[in-house]
């Protein structure tokens, strides 16, 4: 072997070939589809102006209808945390008949369209539905409710969770519940001092995406909802209420409202999973 040949340097290769043309079209791509609605939505709403666009998102209405989503997001939310974290924890540390199929169930809520799951909740939870027969007796109605609208909004964003915490505790070395359970961890100390500061950022970060998912929500709420102004109308219907009287301007101000929201929860989500991976670190 040639000096030539033993130090000539071993090029590593590729997936997808070329550097610059798959960035060039991902990045094409990305602005094609995201950046620039989202900056024609902005420029609509700066041609408002600053008193009217806070005369539109602080109207009655409008500030009811903020109030409404956001209290049936962080209802769905609350409920997507504690049930995605556990079907994530049973899918992964469990095996029993039937599951892969209710691992594929998971992705149902993305495969069925909003619509179809708004129709199917109204019809299980209405007056005379299989599950509504037995609650409203009890005196827990949900249609036209806003618990109708945390359980349609649970129901499309519970993937998210799920999807987010699974391939983290996967990839969980084993070993680690192996040494607390040697030094005498039960297994709740072991869960809460071992496995969930490890899965903490993904399971914010799929917390806090469910919560921007059901923001933004539309098709499987308008028909559980009955879209009352003031009690069950939501941001996203008054924005296409909206549209359909021709208030560009109105639909706009909702909008841009309802995409702030989004951005800060995604900061939030970052600032979170940093301070969550610096805490780790340091306690290793």
């Amino acid at each position: 072997m040639t000096t030539a040949t033993a130090t000539a340097p071993i090029r590593a290769k590729r997936v997808l070939p070329g550097f610059t043309l798959s960035l060039g079209t991902t990045l094409l791509y990305l602005v094609l589809i995201v950046l620039i609605p989202i900056a024609a939505l902005i420029l609509k709403g700066a041609q408002i102006g600053p008193a009217g666009f806070w005369a539109i998102v602080s109207s009655d209405r409008a500030l009811a209808a903020f109030r409404v989503t956001l209290t049936a997001a962080a209802i769905a939310t609350a409920f997507n945390a504690v049930y995605g974290l556990l079907m994530a924890w049973v899918l992964v540390r469990h095996d029993f008949p039937g599951k892969r199929i209710l691992d594929a169930l998971m992705d149902v809520p993305f495969a069925l369209p909003t619509a179809v799951a708004g129709l199917s909740l109204t019809a299980l939870f209405s007056a005379n539905g299989w599950f509504g027969q037995v609650l409203h007796p009890l005196g827990v109605p949900v249609v036209y409710t806003v618990l109708g609208i945390a359980l349609a909004m649970a129901f499309t964003s519970i993937p998210f969770v799920v999807r987010t915490v699974q391939p983290v505790l996967e990839d969980l070395d084993p070993a680690l519940e192996q040494a607390a359970e040697t030094l005498g961890a039960t297994p709740w100390q072991s869960f809460t001092r071992v496995v969930f500061p490890a899965i903490l950022p993904a399971w914010l970060a799929g917390c806090t995406t469910a919560f921007a998912r059901s923001l933004g929500e539309f098709g499987a709420i308008v028909f559980i909802a009955g879209n009352l102004p003031g009690q069950t109308e939501i941001a996203a219907l008054l924005a296409f209420i909206r549209l359909e009287e021709f208030d560009y301007n109105g639909a706009a101000a909702i909008a841009l409202v309802l995409l702030g929201f989004a951005l800060l929860l995604l900061v939030v989500s970052n600032i979170l999973q940093s301070w969550a991976a610096r805490h780790r670190e340091a306690t290793r």
